[in-house]
């Protein structure tokens, strides 16, 4: 594979790796099909994650440089979170994942079984 490493240090397998989490690729798939959006919002469309996780997720996802966090000052406080130039950038290799899977989901799910004997 052209510019691949397979070293400890690989950046690959460090995005793979924050991308891989439960909640990473729920949250961005989240922001690139409805654009900006509260926090409440993002909760409610991922109604299975625990507000303690999505707080954690979207630091980790802004850490990274791929969603953008604005604090309005308003009182109450209103922030609102949108992916990103980079982040955006990443949506098409995300899309590409998530076609190739449901394309080959029966085969993988196949393959499993017969591994279990």
């Amino acid at each position: 594979m052209k510019n691949f490493h397979p070293t400890g240090n690989c950046p690959v397998r460090d995005v793979l790796s924050r991308l891989g989490d439960k909640w990473s690729m729920l949250v961005l798939t989240t922001l690139s099909a409805n654009g900006t959006m509260r926090f409440s919002d993002i909760h409610k469309t991922i109604d299975d994650i625990s507000q303690r996780m999505l707080t954690v997720t979207l630091r980790t996802l802004e850490s990274d440089g791929l969603v953008h966090r604005k604090v309005y000052p308003e009182v109450p406080p209103r922030v609102e979170y949108c992916l990103t130039e980079m982040g955006t950038t990443l949506m098409p290799h995300i899309q590409n994942l998530v076609d190739w899977a449901l394309g080959h989901m029966d085969e993988i799910l196949t393959s499993r079984e017969t591994a279990k004997g």
